[in-house]
């Protein structure tokens, strides 16, 4: 986790185009440049100004000190003051400093005109250590910035570059952390583009102010999970907030799905029936069949469409609750998910749903609970119509709606409220509880697990959504397949549970430590 912050100035802390660009105006000036617009000048805001004059206007190294010294000459009585600061900064600032954060400024500026402009606008007191480049013209590399506010902040001790920050809005914020091996945030509100910014291979990119404050407190909170984990006493940080409107939302939704699909697949029983004398023999016969009693009941690919429908009208219920859940939470981990995943995390989390799904359905066969009265009774159900239909409901229909409740409704609105894992265990434990036995039951609630960790990996709700019906489709095809087949089943459980677990230990080693 990161304790150590350093913020550029210039377009990250404070938008100073009118000051530093006229200044900028008023050295060309005296060079004979007649320069009007002040947009034309923005590339001079951040990168040292020697450099600058000399990239964008040919100057000579000896030219461009002569500018600079012009430039200062208008910068330090009017320039200088010419700023206006980001609307949000005190409040981010202030939330890192009373979280205990170790806050820098670290800008290509000079320092004494740093020190006068963080006074100007009250922001001194929130840092450490300020740290600007020097009035003769040394330490104007930005690196060379960097790592003096990392002497300073860390005073003689070892320097942690794993803990720290670099926060600014140009390329050379960016290149000068990563030249000393520290992860660089990237703010797009400032002077330096989105594509600028990729270019430099920014680690995070955020787009406001308050996307930044919202990420950098994400660190706030883990050390604060640290130090309680150590018995250190903190202040509430509103990381585990639940009240009962957010709990009876949760419970509300959960039933409203289970009550509609209920209601759909009773709806459309009844209306079969209504409409049975009326239909052709042949499609009453596709519908239904003569039960021990001699009532009608449906059977087969019957109950297989009054499924797909249930499962249908459910999603439908919630549907729009859904998407507005899986944007937020997408948007959430945005700032996580910068760089597309390698197709080999795929194969790789690909290659643990079929250890898992394998493994665990050959236990529950080898364990002997398929014999189960609620297990029995359920899976004659889903296993009485053709093996089309079956994977079409319960393969694609059945996933797809499922997921729009337990990932993309319950588990994102509990991320919102909590940390990962106790998000993990509440969502599985409520998609446990839903499927309503106890074999099946605890499946779903190890399968939960699993899918969670997918989304939270790829940050994409279609990684669950392909892991869930990739799941339900080999499990179906497995149980359809192998019914009353023996098979040799503790070795292969025992290949397949240490497949799932080696995919998941090698992708979990590609990345920080998820959960």
């Amino acid at each position: 986790m990161k304790t150590y912050f350093l913020f550029d100035l210039d377009g990250t802390l404070t938008d100073p185009k009118e000051g530093i660009c006229t200044c900028v105006q008023h050295a060309l000036k005296a060079f004979g440049i007649e320069e009007p617009d002040l947009d034309r000048l923005e590339c001079f805001i951040g990168p040292p100004l020697g450099e600058s004059f000399q990239k964008y206007y040919g100057f000579s190294e000896e030219d461009a000190r002569k500018a600079i010294e012009i430039y200062r000459e208008r910068f330090v009585p009017t320039g200088m003051f010419e700023n206006e600061l980001y609307p949000g900064i005190h409040n981010m600032l202030r939330s890192l400093k009373n979280a205990g954060m170790h806050l820098a400024v670290a800008s290509s500026k000079p320092e004494p005109f740093v020190e006068k402009i963080l006074k100007h606008f009250k922001l001194r007191d929130y840092f450490e250590v300020v740290v600007g480049s020097n009035l003769d013209g040394t330490r104007e590399s930005k690196s060379e910035v960097i790592l003096e506010a990392l002497r300073r902040l860390f005073d003689g001790r070892p320097i942690e570059f794993d803990k720290v920050f670099m926060v600014g809005d140009r390329m050379h914020d960016i290149e000068g952390a990563h030249s000393l091996r520290i992860e660089a945030v990237g703010v797009t509100y400032g002077y330096g583009s989105m594509e600028e910014l990729k270019e430099a291979k920014a680690d995070y990119i955020v787009r406001s102010v308050e996307e930044l404050r919202v990420f950098l407190m994400r660190e706030v909170r883990e050390l604060e999970e640290e130090q309680k984990k150590a018995g250190v006493v903190t202040k509430g940080d509103g990381k585990y907030n639940f009240q009962g409107g957010d709990l009876w939302r949760i419970v509300y939704f959960f039933l409203m799905y289970v009550v509609v699909r209920s209601i759909g697949a009773y709806a459309l029983t009844v209306l079969l029936v209504l409409l049975q004398p009326k239909m052709p023999a042949a499609l009453s016969d596709f519908f239904f069949t003569l039960g021990e009693d001699g009532e009608l009941v449906t059977g087969g690919d019957a109950t297989a469409i009054v499924t797909a429908f249930a499962f249908l009208v459910a999603g439908l219920s919630i549907l729009k609750n859904a998407r507005k859940m899986v944007q937020r939470g997408e948007e959430r981990r945005r700032l996580t998910h910068l760089t597309k995943e390698p197709k080999i995390s795929w194969l790789l989390m690909g290659t643990a749903v079929v250890g898992a799904v394998l493994g665990l359905n050959l236990l529950v066969m080898q364990l002997g609970l398929t014999e189960a009265e609620d297990y029995a009774q359920v899976a004659s159900v889903q296993y009485s119509c053709h093996l089309v239909m079956g994977l079409f409901v319960y393969g694609i229909i059945s996933p797809i709606s499922e997921e729009l409740l337990f990932r993309g409704l319950i588990y994102n609105y509990l991320r919102e409220l909590t940390a990962i894992r106790p998000a993990l265990i509440i969502s599985s434990l409520l998609f446990a509880f839903y499927h309503g036995n106890a074999v099946q039951g605890s499946y779903a609630f190890l399968m939960g697990m699993l899918l969670c960790y997918g989304y939270e990996y790829f940050g994409s709700f279609k990684a669950p959504l392909l892991m869930h019906m990739g799941a339900n489709v080999l499990s179906y095809l497995l149980t359809y397949l192998l019914k009353g087949v023996r098979v040799p089943a503790w070795p292969l459980i025992f290949v397949f549970m240490v497949l799932c677990i080696a995919s998941l230990l090698m992708m979990n080693k590609k990345k920080q430590k998820l959960i």
